[in-house]
């Protein structure tokens, strides 16, 4: 399948058990609630989908899975967060064979690789695999950016795309924009600057509150595509305190509260993390239900 790379992705989280087991039947309730709302792709194994905590097994599960479930209707993208080369080449191959239409990179896990040892890594991966890739470039959460320069040598690998901007620096959708066109899709990847990266240019959005709220977050990106900005800006700004749980170390158990709210998710998270408690909770569970007692009608966005 061809990935076209534009829309909403969720970057959806992984479901567990009260027994720390995969929780693959609410993990489809969610999946049916995005495929409902009209998502353009589902993202597995990110930050949100607790990666750094499954196993080699549990990944591959659920990228079977989903794959199975989602039977052609949007592709299935994995993210590759390794600490080899030859690691991270695994995993696409893995990926390929389980079902992955496409691949969600991180630079090297734990070293902090310099910029040549950084393009070589994705390079490697991208010659080895037929898959696309997308490149996700969080410098604030991983510690290596991926720079424009970079990206010039990358480019010269077809398979590689996108990539997932997540700089939090508002004017780098133009630059990418400026220096490559079209040749590099951009998929923002921070929730409190999506519509403005819409509206700048970018092509897309891997989201995470979109976890809760699936029809809101496709209803602000289909409005402003269509046009219908002022729409679009209502939705948003009733959204953005809830986007701001997205925002926060704590981003995996805020959202998965938002999830438990919406009947879409349960609060399971996999140690070392914990359940939020205390005043911390009172917080995020104060924001979720003023969320939904001002919740917006949302037009008929699918038809715009």
């Amino acid at each position: 399948m061809e990935i076209k790379w534009k829309g909403v992705m969720p970057a959806v989280t992984t479901k567990f058990t009260d027994n720390d087991e995969l929780d693959l039947e609410m993990f489809k309730v969610n999946l049916e609630a995005q495929l409902d709302a009209g998502v353009h792709g589902i993202v597995l194994g990110g930050t949100l989908g607790e990666a750094s905590t499954l196993s080699d097994s549990e990944k591959r599960i659920l990228t079977r899975e989903t794959a199975s479930f989602v039977n052609g209707k949007v592709p299935v993208l994995i993210n590759i967060a390794e600490q080899t080369t030859k690691g991270a080449i695994e995993a696409a191959h893995k990926a390929e064979e389980d079902g992955a239409n496409g691949l969600m990179m991180l630079p090297p896990m734990r070293y902090k690789a310099g910029d040549r040892e950084v393009v070589e890594y994705f390079k490697a991966v991208a010659n080895n695999t037929s898959l696309p890739l997308m490149v996700y470039n969080n410098p604030v959460d991983y510690k290596i950016e991926v720079t424009l320069d970079m990206f010039e040598e990358l480019l010269k690998c077809d398979t590689i795309q996108a990539v997932k901007e997540s700089t939090r620096d508002i004017s780098n959708v133009t630059r990418i924009k400026n220096r490559f066109g079209d040749r590099l899709r951009i998929m923002t990847g921070v929730d409190t600057l999506a519509l403005e990266s819409l509206l700048m240019g970018a092509d897309g959005w891997i989201a995470g509150l979109v976890d809760a709220f699936p029809a809101e977050t496709v209803a602000i990106y289909e409005l402003q595509k269509a046009g219908k900005i002022e729409e679009a800006l209502r939705i948003y700004r009733w959204f953005l305190p809830l986007l701001e749980l997205d925002i926060n170390p704590k981003l995996v158990q805020n959202i998965k509260l938002a999830e438990v709210a919406t009947g879409i998710g349960t609060e399971n998270v996999r140690p070392p993390r914990l359940p939020l408690v205390g005043e911390e909770r009172k917080h995020v569970l104060y924001v979720i239900e003023e969320g939904l007692k001002t919740r917006p009608q949302l037009p008929d966005y699918k038809n715009l």
